[in-house]
Formats: structure tokens, C-alpha cells, sequence
């Protein structure tokens, strides 16, 4: 960033995505269920937040409660320690297990320009 800051002019947010798979409730929710162990703590709290470009299908509040119900840690919505996003572009789903400084934004580049 320092060497090059007008590589990111156009770039507004970075969301690393851990895991791609198809657009399928059974196929997402076993991935997730699969791969939180490793990144939910016992204690940590967690939100999950889905992102649907060109899929209208997966019914948000449904897939959300599906996914939610097999990790026993509570829920915060306001301030979590993990989260678990899901962004769904047609056919293909990517997944992400982050905290909170895990994405960046605009404004935290502006310390590198």
C-alpha cells in the first residue's frame, strides 16, 4: 500500500473469502458447520451476515437460523468477536470466518496515502 497507493482509488471494501462452494443450503451450512470449530472459541461471540448478488432463492432469516443453530456460542450483533459472512453470487457462494479488523475499508487506508 505504501509503495503503491493508487492500486486501491477504486476499491472501497476487501473481504477475504476463505471457502467458495456452490449456492446450496445443505452444501453451505455442512461447510460452515465443518470449519467454525476451528474458528469459534468457546466464549466468542458471532453474527452472521449474507450478502445475495443475482440469487433470490436463499431466504436470508431461514439460512441464518439453519446456520446459527449448530454453533452453540451466543449471538451479538452489535459488537461480535467473529463473523461469519456469506456472499452469495448466483451459483457460487464464498465464505468467510473473520474478526473484526479483517476487512478493510476506505478509510482505514487513508493512514497509507
Amino acid at each position: 500500500m505504501k509503495k503503491d497507493p493508487h492500486f486501491f482509488q477504486y476499491i472501497l471494501k476487501i473481504i477475504p473469502i476463505d471457502y467458495i462452494c456452490e449456492t446450496n443450503i445443505k452444501t453451505i451450512t455442512n461447510l460452515i458447520q465443518n470449519h467454525s470449530k476451528n474458528f469459534i472459541r468457546e466464549g466468542d461471540t458471532f453474527k452472521i451476515v449474507i450478502n445475495r448478488r443475482k440469487h433470490e432463492k436463499i431466504e436470508r432469516n431461514f439460512m441464518i437460523e439453519r446456520i446459527a443453530s449448530n454453533i452453540n456460542n451466543k449471538v451479538d450483533l452489535d459488537n461480535p468477536d467473529k463473523i461469519i459472512r456469506l456472499e452469495v453470487l448466483g451459483n457460487f457462494c464464498g465464505v468467510s470466518f473473520l474478526e473484526k479488523n479483517d476487512i478493510i475499508r476506505v478509510g482505514a487506508l487513508k493512514k497509507f496515502l
